[in-house]
């Protein structure tokens, strides 16, 4: 499997939606870069009708594979990472950890911080999800995955990624992982989604991101103060684990209670409406004889 900076692990084979494909046929472009490809022979008028039922059918597969997954957290972090690595044990642990707390851990399914989160997940006896992506590289889902979807499109695979999780939990990685995290920051700070806890494993990597995103990107106005209050930081994956613990069950009480004043209000304005009708009967008023 590759992540999303494309780190190969040949002899996987490469996956084209559903098909397998290896050596000779693996193709040299992916379905993204098909799609998104600037303008040229008008072909793409004839193509592009169909183009959407693909893409409709991978949210389709992707809802109908993921909807009873239950409670889960993604994970997310290098492929290159290699499994002597301290940043691959870390990671184990995370996957551990989560599993150990009721959550499936859903990661790209590739190598390194994702091999290593659906590890630590299925070794713990936890549900395993990994969810690969087409890329120009021969590749296959870990072996730690039990369950595994495969994406053509980044949106449809990114989509997955959220829906379906209650929480981030990010480790060290690169571009992809950087994509992943500014994604989910900007969906929790336009509330696209409910808040739920992002968590940064490793002050060593991280602190020099952050610190810029409070001298240089809050300095000029182009964030708040609070949007920094989005990103929780840690060094040991048991504190991860804990934090996206303590704010999901935080979160589900905050529902809860809104949803209970939300029928509570519904049944007032229903009584009140009820006793608004003309010839309503006033309470305490006899009722009439015949």
């Amino acid at each position: 499997m590759t992540s999303d900076d494309g780190v190969p692990a040949p002899g996987h084979g490469y996956r084209k939606g559903p098909v397998l494909l290896r050596r000779g046929q693996v193709p040299a472009t992916t379905t993204d870069q098909h799609l998104l490809a600037g303008p040229g022979n008008t072909d793409w008028l004839h193509g592009d009708p169909w183009r959407v039922m693909r893409i409709q059918s991978e949210f389709v597969e992707g809802f109908g594979a993921l909807a009873e997954v239950g409670p889960a957290v993604s994970v997310f972090g290098s492929a290159r990472t290699k499994p002597d690595h301290p940043d691959y044990a870390m990671a184990v642990e995370v996957g551990r950890g989560l599993a150990e707390a009721g959550y499936a851990v859903i990661t790209g399914g590739g190598p390194g911080i994702m091999e290593a989160a659906n590890k630590g997940a299925s070794e713990a006896g936890g549900l395993s999800v990994g969810l690969g992506i087409e890329l120009p590289f021969e590749q296959g889902m870990n072996h730690y995955v039990d369950l595994g979807v495969n994406f053509r499109y980044f949106f449809a695979r990114k989509t997955m990624f959220v829906k379906y999780a209650e929480g981030f939990v990010v480790l060290p990685g690169g571009f992809g992982t950087f994509d992943e995290l500014f994604e989910a920051l900007t969906l929790v700070q336009t509330h696209k989604v409910t808040g739920f806890p992002l968590v940064l494993v490793g002050t060593d990597y991280w602190t020099g991101l952050l610190e810029w995103l409070r001298s240089a990107v809050l300095a000029r106005g182009m964030i708040g103060e609070i949007d920094l209050d989005l990103i929780t930081l840690v060094d040991e994956p048991r504190d991860a684990v804990a934090h996206v613990v303590e704010r999901s069950a935080a979160l589900r009480a905050e529902q809860q209670r809104v949803e209970q004043e939300a029928v509570r209000e519904d049944a007032e304005a229903q009584a009140g409406a009820g006793a608004a009708r003309p010839g309503a009967a006033h309470p305490g008023t006899p009722p009439a004889r015949a």
